[in-house]
């Protein structure tokens, strides 16, 4: 009908088609929908959320989704990732059934629970696809609304990519800027902040973003009143709607069981978004949620009796099969052949997954009870074995913890006996055999992960002298790689016009534009989106957070998505963010807080870098951008005053990632730290080689990754004493470090007394000079606490001091 209206060539018979395809498709995903919430009942599947009332919007969307659009989403938009020719009944159970293996599992090879979707932006290299002829979903994850800050970088790609010219390579990514970044949400996620931070950001950035809102008045067994001002999120955004000579949103409202309505809608959206850069937010209300949130209750229990008749007649489904009927596209024994055959292929579809997700386990179910019978006929234990093996021989359908399970309670019992060996041997084979389809592609393993790139040490002219302010080196290394690289880009707050609050990029907006030097509002989360989005698009952001402690708002994003995105897809999509932020050793509560501890056990997946002085920052980012993998870089943030030397290589010389730095050797005690309290250290060092202490310095550099070559060990061989020293609260990064060092490293077998921290206090720093002596380790408490140590080991020589 729509159809008919917008497109003079297109025939009645040719619409018709269309639309039972469309119908065929929404068939398909609701049975898929049925079947699996049985699956998950039976026990097959661990868990169930699922796409069924979304259909027929969904349906709509994929219409107007083009090669080259990307999709941040939502874990029920199956019926779109159907329409759009990435998703198959086979994968659907694939997925829900766990399946570790990326051919039948493609979305993410089992390590997500079904409903979360990606598509493959990458080779199996890691080099980019020509993302401009496929359709893209961004990987989904289940944290509410989560997918906004993403959602945001995706479309202001478009932007850059329309008004920058130079951008290397720009044609694999970006039709000349015309993509869209399509984005769902439940509508209870809408109260999230992430949600409002993202709709705002949008706003202001006129980005070519479509919003869809699955509005289905619950989340999970809550009502919208509790969760929306006037139960309408369309409503309360009004203020938003894009007036003349106004940024803003265009806001759309649409019925979610009207296909016709919904086509039209979504064509207007598209048009709107993909020619003009205008976000648009498109409500669709009126859903129904025929199985309820999950499959972990019945929605019967919190809808009454009203409701659920209401959502029983107005399922899009049924409607548009009405619909259909209505205007004579299809006849209801039409229909019922399409919803009798989808029925029959989901159950073949289903089938086929659960055969190929058992069939390699029943295989390796069969070889454990070969091997157990075989050690069973010469064991003392041979009973108990038999035992064991008939218990796994019954098991139908195996998972492969049950297999392990089996084989090393039975290697228990044949500790002693020659037996043994071999079937340790097969733990141990098929243990390393399985655990990488668990435990794969936390960082990259391509050829383009941090450890290929080349230590470069910088250059300085002969009668160089330590006489440049340390942001100067940083500002004029930016400079150099902003040249270097045109897909570089950088944004944060204070970033653009001042050139940041420390002036590390003092007149590069000036020189570079707006558009690649940027101003951004006070937002930290989506200024992490921005960069992920960017960078999930072959642009090489450096997104920047002003202070160490304003990573708190970004860091579930930096956690939930960031950190886990090449793990979540088995290495088929990435995300080469910079991280920009400053920290460490100021005075009062708000900007000296260093909370490392909690900082790099949240974002496993992104390296921590935390260099010294800004020379070495520098070089950090310089080999950052020859890696293809996500960094934080902590800036000292009392450094940019101190004095360096000038280099002569800008944007060339690299500081090795995952490489410490010996910056004073000794022998009596090896002292660990990184940033700001190295110079604390080597203040405590030198006045102690007064009276004979001989201190070795390590510069961590890094802390993720840690220490690759083991030097700290080396040092600790040739001392035989540790000190760790730190400014993270008691049992905070030094207890990693510690656990790096002594269980990683083994350098217990070298220590001949106690390793020790010195930290700060539980607490912040307190205002003033005074508040940061009495809060952090000072100069003296690290004189002290190594005196101390060597006390220990000779106290005629060292008497101590209290």
């Amino acid at each position: 009908m729509i159809k008919e209206k917008t497109n003079s060539a297109l025939t009645f018979e040719d619409f018709k088609v269309e639309v039972l395809k469309d119908y065929t498709t929404a068939i398909v995903s609701r049975e898929c929908s049925l079947l699996g919430r049985k699956e998950v009942l039976t026990g097959k599947a661990k868990f169930g959320i699922f796409g069924d009332g979304k259909e027929v919007p969904q349906l709509a969307m994929a219409k107007a989704f083009q090669n080259g659009d990307f999709r941040s989403g939502y874990y029920r938009d199956q019926t779109f990732m159907m329409a759009i020719g990435e998703l198959n009944i086979q994968q659907f159970f694939a997925g829900l059934y766990g399946h570790t293996d990326i051919v039948q599992e493609p979305m993410s090879a089992g390590r997500q629970m079904g409903g979360h979707f990606a598509t493959h932006s990458l080779n199996e290299d890691g080099s980019w696809k020509n993302l401009t002829q496929q359709k893209n979903s961004s990987a989904d994850i289940s944290p509410t609304a989560g997918q906004m800050p993403r959602l945001l970088g995706l479309a202001q790609a478009s932007k850059i990519y329309r008004q920058l010219d130079g951008i290397p390579n720009a044609s694999n990514f970006s039709n000349q800027g015309n993509e869209i970044a399509w984005g769902t949400i439940g509508n209870a996620s809408t109260s999230e902040g992430l949600f409002f931070e993202t709709i705002n950001a949008a706003g202001v950035l006129q980005v070519p973003m479509v919003m869809s809102v699955w509005d289905d008045e619950y989340g999970i067994s809550v009502h919208a009143r509790h969760q929306t001002t006037k139960e309408n999120i369309s409503e309360i955004l009004k203020g938003y709607q894009k007036e003349k000579n106004t940024n803003g949103f265009e806001i759309l409202n649409v019925k979610g069981w009207d296909y016709a309505e919904l086509v039209a809608t979504y064509e207007k959206a598209a048009l709107i978004a993909r020619e003009n850069h205008i976000p648009v937010l498109i409500h669709v209300d009126e859903l129904t949620q025929p199985q309820g949130h999950s499959s972990s209750g019945s929605h019967e229990r919190y809808k009454d009796g009203n409701r659920l008749a209401w959502e029983k007649e107005f399922d899009c489904v049924r409607q548009m099969r009405l619909w259909m009927i209505a205007i004579n596209i299809a006849s209801p024994e039409e229909l019922e052949a399409i919803d009798s055959q989808a029925k029959k292929d989901v159950l073949e579809g289903k089938k086929a997954a659960w055969n190929a997700f058992l069939e390699p386990i029943i295989v390796e179910q069969k070889e454990l009870i070969i091997v157990l019978q075989k050690i069973a006929n010469s064991s003392d234990n041979k009973d108990k074995i038999l035992k064991f093996n008939a218990d796994l021989t019954a098991i139908k359908a195996p998972i492969k913890k049950e297999i392990l399970i089996t084989a090393r309670k039975v290697l228990r019992l044949i500790n002693k006996e020659a037996s043994k060996a071999e079937l340790s041997q097969w733990i141990s084979n098929y243990t390393h055999k399985t655990q990488k389809n668990f435990s794969s592609n936390l960082f990259s393993e391509t050829d383009l992960n941090v450890f290929s790139v080349e230590k470069v040490l910088p250059q300085y002219a002969d009668d160089a002298k330590e006489d440049t302010d340390g942001r100067m080196i940083l500002r004029d290394n930016f400079d150099a790689i902003f040249t270097k690289y045109p897909e570089t880009l950088i944004f944060g707050e204070d970033a653009g016009a001042i050139g940041d609050v420390n002036q590390g990029l003092e007149g590069m907006q000036e020189k570079y534009g707006e558009l690649r030097i940027a101003d951004v509002g006070i937002r930290e989360a989506t200024i992490l989106g921005q960069g992920i989005g960017m960078a999930m698009r072959g642009l090489r952001p450096i997104a920047e957070i002003q202070y160490l402690d304003y990573l708190l708002y970004a860091i579930q994003i930096m956690s939930d998505d960031l950190a886990t995105l090449q793990y979540r897809t088995l290495g088929k999509q990435k995300a080469p963010l910079i991280i920009r932020t400053r920290g460490h050793r100021l005075e009062g509560i708000w900007h000296s807080g260093s909370p490392m501890g909690m900082i790099i056990n949240a974002i496993r997946g992104i390296h921590v870098l935390v260099p010294r002085n800004m020379t070495q920052a520098a070089g950090f980012y310089n080999s950052l951008l020859e890696c293809d993998e996500p960094a934080l870089v902590i800036e000292c943030l009392n450094g940019y005053r101190l004095k360096e030397k000038m280099p002569l290589n800008y944007g060339e010389f690299k500081t090795p990632i995952g490489v410490v730095e010996t910056i004073k050797e000794g022998s009596d005690i090896t002292l660990v730290s990184y940033g700001s309290t190295l110079r604390l250290v080597q203040q405590a060092a030198n006045e102690l080689m007064e009276i004979g202490i001989d201190c070795e310095i390590i510069d961590l550099q890094s802390l993720l990754p840690f220490d690759k070559n083991q030097d700290i060990v080396k040092s600790i061989a040739k001392t035989n004493r540790l000190l760790v020293i730190d400014e993270d609260v008691p049992g905070g990064a030094s207890a990693f470090i510690l656990q790096q060092i002594i269980e990683q490293q083994d350098a217990y077998n070298y220590l001949d007394s106690k390793p020790q921290t010195l930290t700060a206090k539980e607490h912040r720093p307190a205002y003033g000079t005074d508040g940061d002596y009495f809060s952090k380790p000072s100069a003296e408490d690290i004189y002290e606490k190594i005196y101390a140590m060597m006390n220990e080991v000779n106290p005629l020589k060292y008497p101590s001091l209290y």
